[in-house]
């Protein structure tokens, strides 16, 4: 098994390509280790010491390190981690658990606006950021804001502010008339 990885426009995160499906469909983010009992991928990267946050997409697992760690020391074991889990034929998610097909469910007067949103999120932003190693989800929208979730190499990433501000919110706005603003929420 020959796993690629790729940087991301985060340095504390990487991405790491196994070279087959990680999960059917939908992403699972696991932003601490508490969290990661639904899934023993997860499980075992985050037994590598300096790892602080796993994301799982289609074909790809984005792992966040602390500050003090040093890709020099984490990328080995962590590729070691990931190979191991594929070789041992242990499901990436556990028993009932399922990956989040993302976006918040919306109920209101703006189900329309909402039905917009999600779709130029899932056509144009979404693949975009999968490439980088994470993704945003829709999350509310309330009085022209667009509240989006980060997850992935995109939480804490130093030009995440940049994209939402100037990508997003830009093409959010240019298309649909009734956002004014984008704003990241955590969860």
């Amino acid at each position: 098994m020959f796993i690629q990885t790729e940087s991301t426009p985060n340095p504390a995160t990487l991405k790491f390509l196994p070279g087959q499906t990680v999960l059917e469909s939908g992403t699972a983010d696991f932003p601490s280790a508490e969290g990661a009992a639904a899934s023993p991928l997860a499980q075992r990267v985050f037994a590598v010491k300096g790892v602080v946050g796993v994301f799982l997409g289609s074909d790809f697992v984005t792992i966040t390190k602390d500050d003090t760690a040093d890709w020099d020391h984490v990328k080995p074991a962590v590729l070691g981690a990931i190979m191991e889990h594929f070789q041992s034929g242990d499901p990436v998610m556990a028993g009932e658990a399922e990956a989040s097909s993302g976006h918040a469910e919306h109920h209101g007067e703006d189900g329309e606006i909402v039905g917009q949103i999600k779709e130029l999120l899932d056509t144009r932003v979404r693949p975009a950021v999968a490439q980088d190693g994470g993704d945003i989800t829709f999350h509310g929208f309330e009085r022209g804001v667009v509240y989006l979730h980060m997850q992935g190499a995109c939480a804490g990433c130093p030009s995440s502010t940049l994209t939402l501000k100037m990508g997003i919110e830009n093409l959010l706005r240019h298309y649909i008339p009734e956002v004014t603003e984008v704003r990241p929420v955590a969860v």
